[in-house]
């Protein structure tokens, strides 16, 4: 069975709240797209199947829920954790973490806000939100109104177009593989800079 088909039976046994569910676990398990959940259950919606209203404030309790459940992951970890699990990658320094860290604190409403609009990016951002310990209600305002945003445009837009709404599926997904090739490339581009500056073995082992 394909996750298409078990999200399709989820909705047809327990109806808005089945989508409000997988949208959670979407949040947990990525493979579970979100861009093909929302457009499927505004097509049901379109059918009948269940309230358009309902659909929207299930599927956006669901993305509350899972993204708390990974800004809790963040919290338990905490600060000096990540830091000690992050310094122990190759090529990674507690400077790179420090930076993104002090970019996250100026900048973290937005990350969370926006990023909830990003294919990949929008389940992740909730741990470092956790990490830092961003106040609950402001992370819960920013996920609230970012996945209500993006929600109610994938579920309008399956419930337009009826019975072609995977388009809006293949479209989004093309969307998310230039999203992991950019962040693959900025992955390269670290590890070669990294990789550059290290010091040769015959330059580190030379008397000042």
């Amino acid at each position: 069975m394909s996750a298409i088909d078990w999200v399709n039976g989820l909705v047809d046994t327990l109806g808005a709240p089945g989508a409000g569910i997988a949208i959670a676990l979407e949040n947990l398990f990525p493979p579970i797209p979100s861009e093909a959940i929302l457009p499927l259950a505004g097509f049901a919606a379109s059918a009948g199947r269940m309230s358009l209203i309902a659909v929207l404030l299930w599927t956006t309790a669901g993305s509350v829920i899972g993204a708390l459940a990974l800004y809790g992951v963040g919290a338990l970890l905490g600060r000096d954790r990540t830091v000690a699990l992050a310094a122990r990658l190759p090529l990674v320094k507690v400077s790179d973490i420090e930076r993104t860290e002090a970019w996250f604190l100026r900048h973290g409403t937005k990350a969370v806000f926006f990023g909830r609009m990003i294919p990949v990016f929008r389940s992740l951002v909730s741990i470092p939100a956790g990490v830092e310990r961003m106040p609950l209600p402001v992370f819960l305002t920013l996920t609230t109104l970012g996945s209500a945003l993006w929600n109610t445009a994938f579920v309008l837009a399956g419930h337009a177009l009826g019975a072609n709404w995977t388009q809006v599926t293949d479209v989004v997904s093309a969307c998310s593989k230039v999203v992991l090739v950019a962040a693959a490339v900025a992955v390269v581009a670290f590890v070669a800079v990294r990789l550059l500056r290290r010091p040769s073995s015959t330059e580190a082992s030379e008397p000042p």
